[in-house]
């Protein structure tokens, strides 16, 4: 296992700080509608079709950037924090603010003011995200036209720096392995549970909620050879997640196994999170491990066993679910975790 703290997590793209109000993650209203202005429904630009314009308000451009975002393949999490992280800026320059008329040096004052002059205290990590949200809304802007230069782009971002996560060692692997095979082949009670979801986690490295989710029917099991696992999502904001996923061709007779003992019809894991994380702290404590076994632990473990098998970045990406914002701070982790020692 490695280190210790706060670390990155993979399971949520973005976080906002819990000493501040999370409340406002709308933008904040602009001048009166068209609606209240006496046009026809009909007649009214969808929030799509609005054409941006560097005279376009700051609240106008916080509208079409949510509308953007919502669409695109951040998190809920990530379109929430940024969105807040916008909210705070309007407060600053005030949402009636002419787009074009917002200058790398009122940002530079924006970030003085957020560590300063705001009376909330602001932390390294979310000031770090607060520079992200700037980037990524004025390049943005500036990609949509609606301003020819970017404001944001000549300020410097200086990345916070947290600890590598805690993964599994090879030897610890097999200790947790030959844990769940006890549980599983146990002469009194078998239990097959714990070995198929540890086995599960450390092959598809899926996040806790996407195991939450699966059904029987996202097994695929028509090659006997190779079998497969789709992930997939109800919200169709979060269709460019699904993906297939290879499944050890061992997989299907623990899960066999498992239905038969637990009378599995549909949900492959009716009961709760809570439950099976209970069911991952004991298999944790019987295969004598220094640190509590967990869904982000066996994440970190399959991402960093797939890099050093040789799966490529971006396939690597794919096979994680994960956003291009947050693999830029999760990709270096992985790369030094599966280097080899010096």
């Amino acid at each position: 296992m490695t280190s210790t703290g706060t670390q990155l997590s993979l399971f949520d793209d973005s976080s906002t700080d819990q000493s501040e109000s999370p409340a406002l993650v709308e933008p904040i209203a602009s001048s009166p509608t068209q609606a209240q202005a006496g046009v026809a429904p009909i007649d009214q630009a969808r929030k799509s079709e609005v054409k941006l314009t560097p005279r376009s308000t700051l609240s106008a451009a916080m509208e079409a950037y949510l509308d953007h975002i919502q669409g695109s393949e951040l998190s809920p999490h990530t379109v929430k924090s940024f969105m807040y992280d916008l909210n705070i800026l309007a407060e600053f320059a005030t949402p009636a603010r002419p787009i074009g008329q917002i200058a790398q040096k009122d940002l530079e004052n924006f970030l003085d003011w957020l560590l300063n002059g705001r009376g909330v205290p602001c932390k390294p990590k979310s000031l770090s995200r607060r520079v992200t949200t700037l980037k990524a809304f004025f390049r943005w802007l500036v990609e949509a036209g609606a301003i020819d230069d970017d404001p944001a782009a000549p300020i410097a971002h200086h990345p916070v720096s947290t600890p590598l996560p805690d993964i599994l060692t090879n030897d610890q692997i097999d200790q947790v392995l030959a844990a769940t095979t006890q549980l599983r082949h146990n002469a009194e009670k078998p239990d097959a549970r714990p070995h198929l979801l540890v086995t599960l986690l450390l092959t598809t490295g899926i996040k806790k909620s996407e195991c939450m989710a699966l059904q029987l029917e996202h097994i695929d099991r028509s090659n006997p050879d190779e079998p497969a696992l789709w992930i997939r999502y109800k919200d169709p904001r979060h269709f460019h997640k699904e993906r297939k996923l290879r499944l050890d061709p061992k997989w299907p007779q623990v899960l066999d196994e498992y239905r038969a003992q637990y009378k599995i019809e549909n949900t492959l894991f009716p009961c709760t999170a809570r439950n099976l994380e209970y069911v991952l702290a004991d298999i944790g404590k019987l295969a004598g491990l220094p640190k509590q076994l967990s869904f982000e632990m066996l994440r970190w473990t399959c991402a960093v066993q797939a890099r050093r098998a040789g799966l490529a970045e971006e396939a690597l990406r794919h096979k994680l679910g994960l956003s291009t914002i947050t693999w830029h701070d999760t990709w270096p982790k992985i790369e030094k975790l599966a280097s080899p020692a010096i």
